[in-house]
C-alpha cells in the first residue's frame, strides 16, 4: 500500500484560506494548503485526513496498474461462464472496508476491496468468482450457489476470508 513519508509533507500556510485544506503532489512532495489560524490540533486533523486520503487514491492507482482484476476476470469468465459475461468494469477500490467484493448488476461493474490484495490469488479468484455469478443470479438463492460453486476452492476461501475478517491469520 501506498505511504507517504512525513518528510516528503509541505505545510503551506494561507491567511486567504478560511475553512478548507487541499492538498496536492508539487515537486515530488505534498503541499498541503490550509487556514493559517488553524490550532495545532485541527492542523494535524487536516494533515491527517489530506494524507489518508491521497494515499488511498494512490493505492487505488497503483493496485489497478496495468488492470490485473479485468484479466483475470476475462480467464475465469472464459473458463467458468464460457465467456458468456458482459463485464464493464473490474477494479480495486479503497473505500470498501466492510465488504470484499461488490457487484453492480446493472452497471456490470465489479469491486474489489484493496486489502484482497494481500490474499493469495485463490482467495481474490474466489471472490471474483462470486460478484461474477452475480451478473447471471443477482440474489444468494440456490441457482447462485451452485454457480459459485463450479469454483473448486470455495468452502476453502470461505473459511480463508472469515479468519482474515477477524484479523486472524488464515491458514
Amino acid at each position: 500500500m501506498y505511504k507517504i513519508n512525513p518528510q516528503d509533507i509541505e505545510i503551506i500556510r494561507s491567511a486567504k484560506r478560511s475553512k478548507t485544506a487541499t492538498g496536492e503532489f508539487k515537486h515530488g512532495k505534498l503541499r498541503v494548503l490550509m487556514p493559517a489560524l488553524l490550532s495545532k490540533e485541527q492542523e494535524e486533523h487536516c494533515i491527517a485526513t489530506i494524507v489518508a486520503r491521497v494515499e488511498r487514491r494512490e493505492t487505488q492507482q497503483m493496485l489497478n496498474e496495468g488492470d490485473p482484476l479485468r484479466k483475470r476476470a476475462a480467464e475465469l469468465n472464459a473458463r467458468y461462464f464460457a465467456g458468456a459475461l458482459d463485464i464493464a468494469s473490474v477494479q480495486y477500490v479503497t473505500n470498501q472496508n466492510s465488504l470484499f467484493g461488490s457487484c453492480s448488476v446493472r452497471r456490470k461493474t465489479i469491486r474489489l476491496s484493496h486489502h484482497l490484495a494481500e490474499v493469495p490469488g485463490w482467495v481474490r479468484d474466489y471472490v471474483l468468482m462470486h460478484e461474477m455469478a452475480h451478473l447471471v443470479e443477482p440474489g444468494h438463492g440456490r441457482a447462485f450457489w451452485d454457480i459459485v460453486n463450479r469454483y473448486p476452492r470455495t468452502q476453502e476461501a470461505r473459511r480463508y476470508l472469515k479468519a482474515f475478517a477477524r484479523g486472524e491469520q488464515p491458514q
